[in-house]
């Protein structure tokens, strides 16, 4: 099993009255709840926890995409990734990832993403989203009905840039470039893994099973709700893979450890409760635009199923909804176990996203949460899936001899913070 421990770095100064006073958290939010000074306590809090999660030993730290939102504060996780590629050198740098419909032209991806598995000596994990609505549509202005197609237009051309070692042409219908060159190149051969973050899409099924591509779901409606897509998921593998390997899935899960499950709800339900009414907080009328959703996936009819659920849970939850429901994966180190290794084995998926930041959850919490996962959960379901133990196909392949960042400064990262923050002693 691989474990990403995965940070939406969310605003954790939402008003109480936010659900009734304003009526969405993304795109039209007004940049007056915002306030810079907080934001950089936030932002470097957030880096040090996902930092953090490296030394604990979590398999990979993961960022991702997101615009004119107070859910998530990376318009740009290439920016936070190349702190990270910097101040770590083990955990893979998950990306997951850029929208690559967005960028104009897209070789922008290919040569940062490059860079940035460059800088930390190939571990990159390279995530290709076809992007929010709210994003892509409204914050963005791309025509739903073109999004996709724009985006199969931009991962063709990020792909070749890595791969042909000779300058090219790029002829494309939304891109024309006369000289294609990408300086640098990734390390990775012949690219990084590559992830393709979904939302129940049929398309992207078909579209990650032929290319042998991991399918990342990423979800809030937890791992019972999100069984039926994954089984979706797999059935297209079943059509149109060479395997059905559980690596080729992934899933992301919110996950709070505490010493007892008393004690869990005591400390996380609060913050859960935040997230759940105050950063899900979405106008519908961002969510589904026309033109989004394609002809299979509406016809399938799931996504439907969960949006009406989402909008009602969402303003009706507590505490034993998040639980039993499967939103929220809490309690003991021996409940989080039984737990997460009923998902994995249910969802059949040999990745878990792990969230242990959520909504305005204190420090301390989010890393008493992580180190109780990480000495006594994470070690007893590495080997769940026995018989897939050596598939490496979409994980990283670093390059032994990477510079580490005790090269920079002999203590490594808390050094470094040590060094900037008294110049005197020079």
């Amino acid at each position: 099993m691989k474990f990403t421990w995965f940070n939406l770095m969310p605003w954790p100064h939402l008003p109480d009255d936010f659900r009734r006073d304003y009526r969405s958290v993304w795109v039209d939010l007004p940049s007056e709840l915002y306030d810079p000074q907080k934001g950089n306590r936030v932002y470097n809090e957030y880096m040090d926890q996902l930092e953090y999660a490296d030394s604990l030993g979590f398999d990979g730290i993961g960022v991702n995409e997101h615009h004119q939102n107070g859910y998530g504060l990376m318009p740009s996780p290439n920016i936070i990734a190349a702190g990270l590629a910097r101040r770590t050198s083990r955990a893979a740098i998950c990306v997951i990832g850029n929208s690559i419909a967005l960028y104009n032209p897209p070789i922008r991806v290919a040569e940062e993403f490059a860079m940035l598995d460059v800088i930390s000596g190939g571990r990159l994990v390279a995530g290709f989203p076809v992007g929010s609505p709210m994003d892509t549509n409204f914050c963005y202005g791309q025509i739903p009905a073109l999004t996709r197609d724009k985006y199969y237009e931009a991962h063709e051309l990020i792909m070749r840039a890595w791969q042909d070692p000779e300058p090219f042409a790029f002829d494309g219908k939304y891109n024309q470039l006369r000289y294609v060159n990408c300086w640098p190149r990734p390390i990775q051969k012949p690219h990084p893994p590559i992830y393709i973050p979904g939302g129940g899409s049929i398309e992207t099924w078909d579209w990650c099973a032929q290319l042998d591509y991991n399918y990342s779901y990423l979800s809030f409606n937890g791992y019972i709700a999100g069984k039926a897509l994954m089984d979706g998921y797999w059935e297209r593998v079943a059509a149109l893979a060479p395997d059905e390997s559980p690596y080729r899935g992934a899933f992301a899960q919110i996950i709070c450890v505490a010493e007892t499950d008393q004690q869990a709800e005591e400390l996380y339900a609060e913050h859960m409760l935040y997230f759940y009414n105050r950063c899900l907080h979405v106008y519908p009328g961002f969510s589904d635009p026309p033109g989004y959703r394609t002809i299979k996936t509406i016809q399938a009819g799931k996504l439907d199923q969960l949006r009406a659920e989402s909008q009602k849970v969402f303003t009706e939850l507590t505490w034993k909804d998040l639980i039993e429901g499967g939103y929220v994966i809490a309690g003991s180190p021996e409940t989080v176990r039984e737990r997460c290794e009923h998902m994995i084995k249910t969802l059949h998926i040999g990745h878990v996203f792990g969230l242990f930041h959520m909504g305005d959850m204190p420090d301390w919490k989010v890393r008493h949460s992580s180190r109780l996962f990480a000495e006594r959960v994470l070690p007893q379901l590495r080997d769940v899936w026995g018989d897939w133990k050596d598939d490496d196909r979409w994980w990283i392949k670093p390059y032994d001899e990477r510079v580490r960042p005790e090269e920079s400064f002999p203590g490594g990262p808390r050094d470094a913070r040590a060094h900037r923050a008294a110049p005197e002693a020079e």
